[in-house]
């Protein structure tokens, strides 16, 4: 048995779904999954997105009378070590109880190994790293953000190294692969 909001991680990370919901679910369907609890933010009448305290759902449109597509979603980790109960719905702490101020990546990974579900560390945006590093599961096309080093204000003072940041869907192979021939091409430091 997978403990508290573990489960909800493995569940996310393994469909690339929130609850069935996925990056291209629309505004209605996501509402419908999560509730009508959250926040809406829009971004002149092209760009929305609905916060639902840790899951956030983003969605653009061609004009203000084209529909809603869905984009991505991400799930704001690092908003559970302020402790604030209300950081997780309704909806999720009934499926999945309590949720622990921080994610391990360390036991994520370990339960995502076990169902076979493997995650594949890919290169860091340059603007991120080393503060961050970026782990990624090919089959559903989920990131997870972890804190690789500590960084006055380049990384939160309540998490720790090796607590997951973020989860986001999906990442693409073709990002994926732009973020390595990215690295490749970077000059490196001789030792010396």
């Amino acid at each position: 048995m997978t403990p508290h909001s573990l489960a909800f991680y493995v569940d996310v990370v393994t469909t690339g779904t929130v609850l069935g919901a996925g990056p291209a679910a629309s505004p209605d369907a996501v509402t419908k999954v999560l509730g009508p609890d959250f926040a809406e933010n829009t971004y002149g009448d092209r760009g929305m997105f609905r916060d639902y305290g840790l899951a956030e759902f983003f969605w653009d449109r061609a004009s203000a009378d084209s529909p809603w597509a869905g984009h991505h979603f991400t799930l704001q980790v690092h908003r559970l070590a302020h402790r604030d109960r209300a950081v997780v719905n309704e909806v999720l702490r009934a499926r999945y109880g309590r949720f622990t101020p921080r994610l391990r990546f360390g036991k994520l990974q370990r339960l995502l190994d076990r169902r076979g579900v493997p995650l594949v560390e890919i290169p860091e945006l340059p603007a991120n790293a080393p503060y961050f590093r970026t782990f990624w599961q090919p089959a559903s096309r989920v990131a997870v953000s972890v804190i690789g080093t500590y960084g006055e204000y380049s990384t939160p003072d309540k998490l720790r190294v090796g607590d997951v940041y973020g989860i986001q869907a999906p990442l693409s192979a073709g990002e994926v692969e732009s973020r390595r021939e990215r690295d490749l091409s970077r000059p490196r430091r001789s030792p010396r």
